[in-house]
């Protein structure tokens, strides 16, 4: 088994179950979900997974139970992807690539909502070296989605707005086909400037159905209270003077800082 890593060992992970990435896609690939979000200290964490264990499995790499993640948002110059979420329209979308590090694999991403209000998420694979970029195949499978989902938007109106990077356990319920996910170590970056998750929180999100889980029930006897934030959102409101003000910024300023500056998140160059 390969040495833990800081959230790993942070979070009790050990103890749980493994679970192979065929066995978690199997039984909770959850394309079309319901997300739920919530922020908690690290010691309330703690004790979310140690109840969890009886009925849920930690993803399991190789003896691998993190997974470091970098992604790139994309969005116009008016910023019209973050505007849609904050002024809650119902044709939200984000667009972004995302490079899971140590593994060295890549993903170009579309999450929209769908009438109901659940995130729908279309992805395809591409190369590592296409990472932060939206370019041939990869700006088709755009654009074509995007289209499929009534959005007035196009590849050739997008650029890198943010990036964001954090470090990933991902838990699942492999009987009733829900996940729990907990990033910790979240920065966000655009231009020189950085915005960091106070360090002693994790940022918990649950993907299920319409109906609470029992995850989220869980949470709730934990004192934990759903939350409306996004990692580039928040990132994006700290990091450009002059956005209006929301109740993301109330939130984001509660628990991010906009000073620190952050250890680099690799310690060798991902796999081409």
């Amino acid at each position: 088994m390969t040495s833990e890593s800081p959230l790993t060992a942070g979070l009790g992970l050990s103890a749980l179950r493994g679970a192979t990435l065929a066995e978690v896609d199997a039984a909770a690939a959850l394309q079309h979900r319901t997300d739920r979000k919530y922020l908690l200290p690290l010691d309330r964490a703690c004790l979310f997974v140690d109840r969890l264990a009886d009925s849920h499995h930690v993803l399991d790499l190789a003896g691998r139970r993190t997974t470091s993640y970098l992604s790139t948002y994309f969005d116009t110059e008016q910023l019209g992807a973050w505007r849609a979420h904050v002024q809650r329209r119902r044709r939200r979308w984000k667009v972004r690539t995302r490079l899971y590090a140590e593994d060295g694999l890549c993903r170009v991403e579309v999450k929209t909502k769908d009438g109901r209000g659940a995130t729908v998420k279309h992805a395809v694979r591409v190369p590592a070296h296409a990472y932060g970029r939206l370019d041939g195949s990869a700006a088709g499978f755009v654009d074509e989605v995007l289209r499929q989902s009534d959005i007035p938007v196009t590849t050739a109106a997008l650029a890198p707005a943010a990036e964001v990077r954090y470090v990933r356990a991902a838990l699942a319920d492999l009987d009733h086909g829900t996940r729990v996910t907990l990033d910790g170590l979240l920065t966000c970056h655009h231009g020189d400037r950085t915005a960091a998750l106070d360090p002693g929180h994790v940022l918990v999100e649950t993907k299920g159905g319409i109906r609470a889980a029992p995850a989220d029930r869980l949470l709730l006897r934990l004192g934990a209270r759903p939350v409306s934030v996004s990692k580039y959102i928040v990132g994006r409101a700290l990091l450009t003077p002059g956005l209006p003000d929301n109740d993301v910024r109330r939130l984001a300023r509660a628990h991010f800082t906009t000073a620190a500056i952050p250890a680099p998140l690799l310690e060798r160059t991902p796999a081409a």
